[in-house]
């Protein structure tokens, strides 16, 4: 874990070395460069010359001179016969350092470095490696996702519960008269979807409208998640707002994602219920007659005073 962190920390400095290197690769200047960028060949710091980075993604690297800040050879082998003062990185490669040569900072390679008989290396080698750099790569990239899909789920819950609140009780309803239907409309809909586009791209008429429905299948998705968010805080909170009920449930299973595997089935249960309240909810708005709801139940007037008896 800690080469994985210097070489990440060096990383990051060989790619600023990179962003402001291309200006002055652009200048037409006589003085030095102070940084060194190789798309592929051979980077040479001569003899004398001073440089702040060196960066080569395929090739070797020889200094003669002195590199004060990183040193990066993705493919290719260092050779240090003048000074390194920082860290120098060789994913895969190897480090070697000739006599006269010194490196103050650590070696991050795959190889272990060679230090011959009046070369320095102040610092100590540690060992590259290309796995636990793609763990913590995958990691990084899991997180990246969750925190995408939690803030736009939340934006588009917070969108629908202030434009459609009636929508919102509507699909509640539709869940509270029982589970049955709306999980098997749900996984109608979470299945046949994708089925139907790949149906419909097959004929050129249905091109457009295959393509145009896998594109929205993302949104249709979170439709659906955020719909059963709504509904699962409706269960926590009863009687609450539509906004409190959604981020109520909202938080609970945006924490629960977070949790490998029990995440990702909690939040496709989730998609399954909420697209499958709305489907319900959408049929028996298109019927009058499945309507049941208390709120349209006639009102009944409490009996008059009877009429008077005749005299």
């Amino acid at each position: 874990m800690r080469s994985f962190v210097r070489a990440s920390f060096t990383l990051l400095l060989a790619l600023f070395a990179l962003v402001v290197a291309a200006p002055a690769a652009s200048a037409q200047a006589e003085e030095e460069p102070d940084n060194i960028v190789v798309l592929t060949g051979r980077a040479e710091v001569r003899e004398g010359e001073t440089v702040d980075n060196v960066v080569i993604f395929d090739g070797p690297v020889v200094v003669d001179g002195t590199v004060n800040d990183a040193l990066v050879a993705f493919n290719g082998d260092v050779l240090i016969r003048g000074t390194a003062r920082e860290d120098v990185v060789a994913a895969d490669g190897r480090v070697t350092v000739a006599d006269g040569g010194r490196i103050e900072g650590d070696v991050v390679s795959r190889h272990r470095p060679i230090v011959e008989s009046d070369g320095r290396l102040d610092g100590s080698w540690e060992r590259w490696n290309p796995r636990a750099w793609g763990d913590a790569t995958s990691v990084v990239g899991w997180l990246a996702v969750w925190l995408a899909f939690t803030v736009s789920s939340l934006l588009l819950g917070l969108l629908l519960a202030l434009l459609a609140p009636r929508a919102a009780f509507a699909v509640d309803a539709a869940a509270a008269r029982g589970f049955g239907p709306v999980i098997l409309w749900g996984l109608v809909l979470l299945i046949g979807l994708p089925i139907v586009a790949a149906i419909a791209m097959v004929t050129l008429v249905g091109l457009p409208l295959g393509i145009g429905l896998l594109l929205a299948l993302g949104l249709i998705y979170g439709i659906g998640y955020t719909a059963g968010a709504w509904i699962f805080g409706r269960r926590v909170v009863r009687g609450a707002s539509p906004i409190v009920a959604f981020l109520v449930g909202w938080g609970i299973l945006r924490l629960i994602a977070l949790v490998p595997v029990l995440g990702w089935l909690v939040s496709l249960a989730a998609v399954v219920v909420g697209l499958g309240a709305i489907a319900v909810a959408g049929r028996r708005a298109r019927r009058p007659d499945l309507v049941t709801d208390e709120a349209e139940e006639p009102v009944r007037t409490p009996p008059g005073p009877p009429p008077p008896e005749p005299t």
